[in-house]
């Protein structure tokens, strides 16, 4: 019996509608250069870790919760007595989301963490880096669903990276319109 493979509600979105709408717009004459999404990153700096090596675990199972996976431990590279950071000291966590993950995570950010961010007035418009991926940093993250707010004794920013194939701001852009990023006049 053969074996049924879920596909994510974007990735069928992506498939049926936002590509031909992107090869229609920027007159591709291959489908394989229509920008698609790549990876997600997802980064939490943790400098309270300096005098609590127990709050970069913490954070790691929140991370953890949120992205579905397996997260990395980061750790300093070098000694900086000045802000009391020795070589190999754990300081924060980090995942790469792809496939399916991806565009479950993307589905849940878009649709469900951001509208919970208090005085939303949208995503800034210029946060690309001239390659077609895009970042933002959210302040805190208690906005998603998987988060317990009874059970987090302290809350933490992170940074999304949204890494895509495209090779223009301008295609990036118009491809995360579609997705329904709601990026600021």
């Amino acid at each position: 019996m053969a074996e049924t493979v879920y596909i994510p509600r974007l990735r069928t979105q992506y498939d049926e509608t936002i590509k031909p709408n992107l090869i229609k717009e920027f007159g591709y004459k291959n489908v394989m250069q229509a920008p698609k999404l790549d990876k997600i990153v997802l980064n939490m700096g943790v400098g309270e870790a300096v005098n609590d090596t127990k709050k970069v675990k913490a954070a790691a199972a929140d991370l953890e919760k949120i992205a579905g996976q397996k997260v990395v431990i980061t750790h300093a590279r070098k000694s900086i007595a000045g802000f009391k950071v020795r070589e190999n000291m754990p300081l924060g966590v980090k995942v790469t989301l792809r496939k399916a993950r991806m565009y479950e995570f993307l589905d849940r950010l878009v649709n469900i963490a951001l509208p919970r961010v208090r005085d939303f007035r949208g995503l800034n418009p210029n946060s690309f880096d001239g390659n077609g991926n895009y970042a933002m940093g959210i302040k805190e993250h208690i906005i998603f669903p998987e988060i317990n707010f009874d059970q987090i004794d302290q809350t933490w920013g992170m940074d999304i990276i949204v890494c895509t194939t495209a090779r223009t701001d301008d295609e990036a852009r118009a491809l995360l319109k579609a997705f329904n990023f709601p990026f600021r006049q």
